[in-house]
């Protein structure tokens, strides 16, 4: 079984300074929030992707999504199944806008990660999307939204993103 213990770090080639944190809960849930790296590096933005449980790592979480404003991010993904607290605390910890994503793993093929994501108190916004590789996708994709209102260069890979049919 894997608790996530370890971190990992992918680093994209970029001449941008646009940079994008993916905290996801396990190592399992790698294979899905690629399809985040993947669109990200596609619009020119950096994406840097560790694993911090928000249950056996929480201080990694913390210290991660603290830090994240002064290390240059403009937005945070997070992605967690079962009880996806991920996303909250990360939300708990930064004024950067919080994108979840809930994976399956727990009930009915991810819906028990989608409501504990999407219910979040007043104050302590989590945008969430699609579970599984779909809200994975469209986390990058909102993420360059946001990062294309104040960055022309990304605006236009969103234009291209578009005329190709919303599909890499």
């Amino acid at each position: 079984m894997d608790y996530g213990l370890s971190t990992m770090d992918y680093r994209l080639p970029t001449t941008s300074m646009k940079k994008v944190l993916i905290l996801i809960g396990s190592t399992s849930d790698e294979s899905v929030m690629n399809d985040s790296v993947r669109y990200l590096e596609w619009f020119g933005i950096q994406a840097d992707m560790h694993v911090a449980s928000a249950h056996r790592n929480p201080k990694l979480a913390t210290k991660l999504t603290e830090t994240a404003k002064a290390e240059g991010y403009e937005v945070i993904i997070a992605a967690a199944g079962m009880a996806a607290a991920l996303p909250g605390v990360v939300a708990a910890h930064t004024s950067l806008p919080v994108l979840g994503v809930p994976l399956e793993g727990g009930l009915q093929g991810g819906v028990d990660a989608l409501y504990s994501i999407v219910q979040m108190p007043p104050g302590v916004p989590v945008g969430t999307l699609a579970v599984g590789k779909a809200g994975a996708r469209n986390a990058a994709v909102l993420a360059a939204r946001i990062i294309a209102l104040h960055d022309d260069a990304v605006a236009g890979k969103l234009e291209e993103f578009k005329g190709m049919g919303f599909k890499l």
